[in-house]
């Protein structure tokens, strides 16, 4: 059954059956990655995406057990942050662009950076998702290296800057992560994830 918690009305309904339907007929398969692959499609209208994803260290249960303890969620951006559903779980939802402010002036990193530095000791067990910053996937994985243990980490950064590296990085990790290859991505692509494993924890 598949609950989609950000279709509410009829026609909303309707139009989210007939995205799942295509899909399927190209994208097939209906393990947990599959669907995760599907829904990453249907962000963003491309059937090659499925190919890109990539699984680490089991990322599916560790995102469904952290979901179902309602663990924190920390997004790079605002989109990812309103982007996420907000049903179906009772995680909180935070955007580290609240933070960090002092940390950014004084020493020149990113925004996102500073405020994934700034709330280091809240994330561990915590579902970090960036699907904009590769320089916030790059300090996320230098605090990883220095002992962080996220409950599962959601990679897809996109652009031409540290992207791809940033990613090829996350996957070297002893964590569980999704991510995607190469210089594609984006804040769709990594709320799609975290909005399918909502739904997958909620239907199993």
């Amino acid at each position: 059954m598949n609950i989609e918690f950000g279709a509410r009305t009829r026609e909303a309904r309707k139009i989210n059956e007939k995205s799942w339907s295509i899909v399927q007929s190209f994208v097939k398969g209906d393990t947990p990655e599959d669907r995760i692959k599907q829904r990453c499609v249907i962000a963003t209208g491309d059937l090659a995406f499925a190919e890109l994803m990539r699984f680490n260290n089991d990322p599916v249960n560790a995102g469904i057990g952290a979901i179902r303890k309602g663990a924190p969620i920390f997004t790079d951006i605002r989109m990812a942050q309103v982007g996420i559903t907000k049903r179906g779980h009772k995680c909180d939802v935070k955007c580290v662009l609240d933070e960090g402010a002092d940390i950014a002036r004084d020493t020149g990193v990113t925004r996102t950076s500073a405020g994934f530095m700034a709330l280091e000791k809240e994330l561990n067990g915590a579902i970090i998702v960036i699907g904009n910053a590769p320089s916030a996937a790059l300090t996320v994985c230098g605090m990883i290296h220095k002992g962080l243990r996220p409950g599962l980490l959601v990679a897809t950064p996109v652009g031409f800057v540290n992207a791809a590296e940033s990613k090829e990085l996350v996957r070297t990790l002893e964590v569980p992560s999704i991510t995607c290859v190469g210089t594609r991505g984006g804040t769709p692509v990594a709320v799609a994830v975290v909005n399918e494993l909502v739904e997958i924890a909620a239907r199993t």
